[in-house]
């Protein structure tokens, strides 16, 4: 039998012991003090290391051509990209435009893509997210709420927690509390593992200022069910 790989690369196991709970709230995603303390480079590095330790202790050939550079192709993938959200360097900026036209009807921005990670077990959430505001004083670009769903799915999420995030950074930018967020999405550690459950799929909403009244509420779920 071979030997474990030694791992070479310190990895600080004790500051994660704490209780989440106590020093994140809850819209939050729980990070330690020191989450960017590595640079990319170097997450990449040791993420390296530990996934080829996880694929020979599988009894994976790692000499195998096919494999051997698996462990640097999905390092990359969750900095560079799946997790890239993690990151606040890689927070959109939304810029505003004044609102000349004095537009104060309900605006829809349908069919975002979500692409995220089940926390839990780190398998894909694929969905949905329409959003949607009622502009005051100014108006954002149609391409900054995409980018703004993106950037918070791009982690490992539960889906209530994305909703809030979602809805919390919208409301933040566009200085207005009129904010809808709706997502349906199919999470693979329902659908490939456990109950292996392939026809169901979760659904999450917030809705602050006007759309808690049903009126505008009503009216957004028109739209996005059309």
């Amino acid at each position: 039998m071979d030997k474990p790989l030694t791992p070479n690369i310190p990895l600080d196991l004790e500051s994660e012991e704490t209780d989440p709970i106590s020093v994140h709230s809850a819209i939050e995603t729980p990070l330690r003090p020191d989450a960017f303390a590595l640079s990319d480079a170097e997450k990449i590095e040791r993420i390296t290391f530990y996934f080829r330790e996880i694929m020979h202790t599988l009894g994976l050939d790692l000499t195998d051509d096919s494999l051997q550079g698996t462990p640097h192709r999905v390092a990359k993938m969750y900095v560079n990209e799946v997790f890239r959200g993690l990151n606040p360097e890689n927070k959109p900026h939304a810029k505003l435009f004044e609102n000349r036209y004095a537009y104060n009807q309900m605006l829809v921005e349908r069919d975002i893509t979500i692409y995220s990670y089940c926390e839990h077990h780190f398998v894909p959430i694929i969905g949905k997210a329409h959003v949607a505001y009622m502009p005051e004083k100014n108006v954002v670009g149609l391409s900054k709420l995409n980018r703004i769903v993106q950037y918070f799915a791009k982690r490992p999420q539960v889906q209530e927690r994305l909703t809030m995030q979602i809805a919390d950074e919208l409301k933040q930018v566009l200085h207005t509390q009129n904010v809808a967020v709706y997502i349906e999405a199919d999470h693979l550690c329902v659908m490939s593992r456990g109950v292996n459950d392939v026809g169901s799929s979760t659904i999450t909403t917030e809705f602050s200022g006007l759309f808690q009244e049903d009126k505008y509420r009503q009216e957004f779920l028109q739209y996005i069910r059309k």
